[in-house]
């Protein structure tokens, strides 16, 4: 069995540093490709580049989808477990 909390926090934290890499590498691009990474990154709500705020955002929701869909791939690997047993 898993541990839902833990799963997600781990979730949560390889999430955070491909965002922070993703920033990184974002800041080196040129041109046709550092406008494409810059819209990729737009998808997010409320989210604009270069903005310090709207960088936090991206962290913060990033982090809250990774920790809800960390959360749900644990409880469904534990209620596989349970329900292999019957």
């Amino acid at each position: 069995m898993l541990s839902k909390t833990k799963y997600a926090a781990l979730c949560v934290l390889a999430m955070e540093a491909f965002y922070v890499l993703c920033l990184i590498y974002g800041s080196f691009l040129v041109g046709k490709a550092q406008e494409l990474h810059h819209s990729l990154f737009g998808l997010l709500p409320l989210f604009a580049w270069g903005d310090p705020v709207s960088l936090v955002w991206g962290g913060v929701l990033l982090g809250t989808f990774a920790f809800v869909a960390g959360w749900y791939i644990a409880w469904m690997h534990n209620v596989s477990l349970v329900s292999g047993n019957k």
